[in-house]
């Protein structure tokens, strides 16, 4: 028998609560159920023309490297971006940005750069469950700071300041949150920054859901940590082509930092895995050129999407939070063990051939007993089928009360 054994990093990593019930939602499928998945953020709207034209104009000889951080012209034109589309009023150099594979990269690039094995980085919890996953494959230990849902998952920047520790290395929080939908004002996200300075932790701040702000004129976007010089040696900006473009497969973001040395040491990085994907920065490149008409209906699109989902889970009998921007919903069920009745509810479970896949949010709290009655819902299927999901997960709760 081999003596063989994994190392502590590969046996503790946590599974994913996003995709936990993945194979369970794949074997009902394969019965004939019709699983509708609102435990991703995966959006149905039509990829944007100008990118999937992109891919289909390659047409080099050879599939080459990249640059290590991204091509010159891609770098150059999400700079430009940043101030003549993308809402931020303080320039950007292309000497600022790393192309990274995906959002996902930057966000463990990020970590990885400012914090060591043992050091601590504050989360907002509930929070994205890679913020998690990347500090654990790095060694780097999440305190959190917990949002309540009575006040509407509000950030409180005294909170956030009482947590720092001489452990602290960095807050790592996204603006519009994932999974609460929270939405931070320019005042408030001044007021984190300065706390940041102040305190001399970096502050890495998410932003891939700016676009995605509710309630609001259209074409506003969502405060950026970019406009706050107070931080520009502290803050490291994640992003991604993934929701605002509608291409999660592109598997294409960037790091944005004015500092200089965590730039380099994000190149470093880089390095290390030689190349971000070539097809893939032409087809980012030309998504730069969507008109700004496009975000305007998707927006409008999505905010009639959240008011539906929340106006009819409140007619159930929910207590949902209206969230502000981003298209995620955390809401508590009737339930003893969210967990349990989800995988009931995608395994067991189905009306008239169809069922419904939710993400149970204890995986996205740190703190112990946090979460056990809560799940996460996306709005990224139509309004049809958003209707028919609300009325499936009705049954299953009757008839899991029923049991």
């Amino acid at each position: 028998m081999s003596t063989c054994t994994l190392s502590r990093r590969g046996s503790e990593a946590p599974a994913s609560p996003i995709r936990a019930l993945a194979g369970i939602a794949r074997d009902t499928a394969d019965r004939g159920i019709t699983v509708h998945g609102l435990n991703i953020g995966q959006p149905d709207i039509p990829t944007p023309p100008q990118m999937l034209q992109a891919y289909r104009d390659f047409h080099d000889e050879v599939l080459a490297y990249a640059p290590s951080d991204g091509f010159p012209d891609l770098r150059e034109a999400l700079a430009a971006w940043y101030t003549n589309g993308g809402g931020v009023n303080r320039p950007i150099e292309a000497d600022d940005i790393v192309v990274t594979t995906g959002g996902s990269e930057a966000l463990m690039f990020a970590i990885a750069c400012v914090a060591d094995p043992g050091d601590e980085i504050l989360v907002c919890e509930p929070y994205y469950t890679n913020y998690s996953g990347f500090s654990h494959m790095l060694g780097v230990e999440v305190a959190p700071v917990t949002l309540s849902a009575e006040d509407g998952f509000k950030v409180h920047p005294d909170r956030i300041e009482a947590a720092i520790t001489g452990k602290t290395r960095a807050l790592v929080l996204p603006t519009p949150g994932n999974p609460t939908g929270t939405v931070l004002t320019a005042d408030e996200l001044a007021r984190i920054a300065a706390i940041c300075a102040e305190r001399d932790i970096f502050f890495i701040c998410d932003e891939v859901y700016r676009e995605f702000v509710y309630d609001v004129p259209a074409g506003t976007r969502a405060a950026s940590l970019l406009d706050q010089p107070v931080a520009d040696e502290h803050a490291i900006i994640i992003d991604s082509v993934s929701k605002r473009y509608s291409a999660c497969g592109a598997r294409m973001g960037w790091l944005v930092t004015r500092n200089s040395e965590v730039r380099e040491a994000a190149l470093r990085f880089g390095q290390a895995r030689l190349s971000p994907a070539t097809v893939d920065q032409y087809a980012t490149q030309a998504a730069l050129t969507v008109p700004e008409s496009w975000f305007k209906e998707v927006i409008a699109e999505y905010q009639a999407r959240r008011n539906l989902l929340v106006k009819g889970l409140r007619n159930i009998g929910l207590d949902v939070t209206m969230p502000q921007g981003a298209f995620y919903l955390a809401i508590p069920l009737p339930v003893e063990d969210a967990s349990e009745f989800c995988r009931w509810l995608v395994g067991e479970f189905d009306l008239d051939g169809e069922t419904v896949c939710l993400a149970p949010l204890a995986g996205f709290y740190r703190t112990e007993g946090l979460g056990t009655r809560e799940v996460r819902m996306t709005y990224v299927l139509n309004q049809d089928k958003l209707t028919r999901c609300v009325t499936i997960l009705d049954a299953a709760l009757k008839a899991w009360k029923a049991r």
